[in-house]
């Protein structure tokens, strides 16, 4: 018979960063190869190694923290999953701050505190934000049919952006209707790009080239010439 109910020891592995051997902190993960740790643990082992900690895989030889990203996502896992982490973590580093004279952020711990509420909406704060915290991917966007062409077709974006919302910024620039997004497709190196895909998982799994910024491809749907 399953267990109903996960011990927290049983998906440990899964949110404890490989270098501290602690809980994630500030989530940040290596973008060739998807393994995530502690963004003060991998800044400092990447200021002397080019690979990752983990499977040794070389990240880039020159500017290996060019290709990591804050993980949003596997932080607000480990927040919600360990009872108090966040709470705890905060408290460290307002006494952190206190030691050095340094005023404290209001954000400055990524990620959500989902343990005092059950509310998923995004705290108020970060609606004023609109995702600048987010960590940013630049995009330049090429026409590749009978649309017009952009007048500005370099973007820089919130990596957690979705196709579906880049095809209606381009629907509203080139047709000057939204609604109209589902006339047009988006490709990287010649694939079509699903709805739902994230910026970042574009990057990291159709963008072969690596070079910043993100080359992408808009074109009217066959179906609609």
């Amino acid at each position: 018979m399953m267990e109903r109910k996960i011990r927290l020891k049983t998906v440990n592995p899964n949110i404890t960063c490989y270098l501290c051997k602690g809980y994630l902190i500030d989530a940040t993960t290596i973008t060739e190869c998807l393994h995530t740790f502690c963004k003060s643990c991998l800044v400092k082992f990447l200021e002397e190694n080019t690979t990752c900690p983990k499977c040794h895989l070389v990240i880039h030889q020159s500017y290996p923290l060019n290709y990591i990203s804050f993980d949003r996502t596997m932080q607000d896992i480990v927040y919600k999953l360990v009872p108090n982490l966040y709470e705890k973590e905060t408290k460290r580093q307002i006494e952190f701050c206190k030691k050095r004279g340094i005023q404290f952020p209001e954000n400055n711990i990524q990620g959500s505190n989902d343990n005092e509420s059950n509310n998923t909406e995004p705290p108020p704060t970060e609606d004023k934000d609109y995702h600048r915290s987010d960590d940013q991917v630049n995009v330049c966007l090429e026409c590749k049919g009978q649309l017009k062409t952009l007048k500005r077709k370099f973007l820089r974006l919130s990596s957690h952006a979705t196709i579906a919302q880049l095809k209606k910024f381009i629907a509203l620039k080139i047709y000057n209707n939204q609604s109209k997004y589902k006339d047009v497709d988006i490709l990287c190196n010649e694939e079509i790009l699903g709805k739902d895909h994230t910026l970042k998982f574009v990057q990291v799994t159709r963008w072969r080239s690596k070079d910043s910024p993100l080359l992408l491809h808009y074109r009217p749907q066959i179906t609609s010439l």
